[in-house]
This record gives C-alpha cells, sequence and structure tokens, in this order.
C-alpha cells in the first residue's frame, strides 16, 4: 500500500470519527438544541458531493469515508429533528 493512499484512509477516518462525539453527545442528552440545522445540511450537502467527486474519479479513500461521513451527518440531523 503507497503511502499517498495510506495518507488519505488516515485523514478520512479522522475526519469522519469526528462526527461520532456529537452523536453520542445528542443521543445521551436527548438534546439537539445546541446544533447547527443549516451547518450540518451543509455539511451533509458538501460531504454528498465529495462522494460523487470520489466515485467519479474512483478513489476509494474518497468514497469510503465520505460515504460513512454522508451517514453520520445525516443521523445528527435525523437526532435534531427529533431531539431538536
Amino acid at each position: 500500500m503507497d503511502t499517498t493512499l495510506l495518507l488519505g484512509l488516515a485523514a478520512g477516518f479522522f475526519t469522519t470519527i469526528s462526527f461520532v462525539p456529537q452523536i453520542q453527545k445528542i443521543w445521551k442528552s436527548k438534546s439537539a438544541d445546541d446544533v447547527s440545522k443549516k451547518m450540518f445540511l451543509a455539511v451533509a450537502f458538501g460531504v454528498f458531493l465529495w462522494l460523487v467527486y470520489g466515485i467519479i474519479l474512483k478513489q476509494w479513500p474518497i468514497i469510503i469515508w465520505n460515504a460513512i461521513s454522508l451517514v453520520l451527518a445525516v443521523s445528527i440531523l435525523v437526532l435534531k429533528h427529533r431531539f431538536g
């Protein structure tokens, strides 16, 4: 595995897991009052565009991590709707 691929996988991993603490906090507190819906809509749309970009380029690190990030960003939006 080359260094560039490892760098892409590591960058995607750390960017993607950054959503997890927010999801945990919302779930634990049953409150999403402090979460910005507009911000997460923008993030989800941006991540979706990155996913499409990765698919076009056939770049697996971009595809994998942005697909997971999109699921997590949408999860936050769902929790915002549920607990908002």
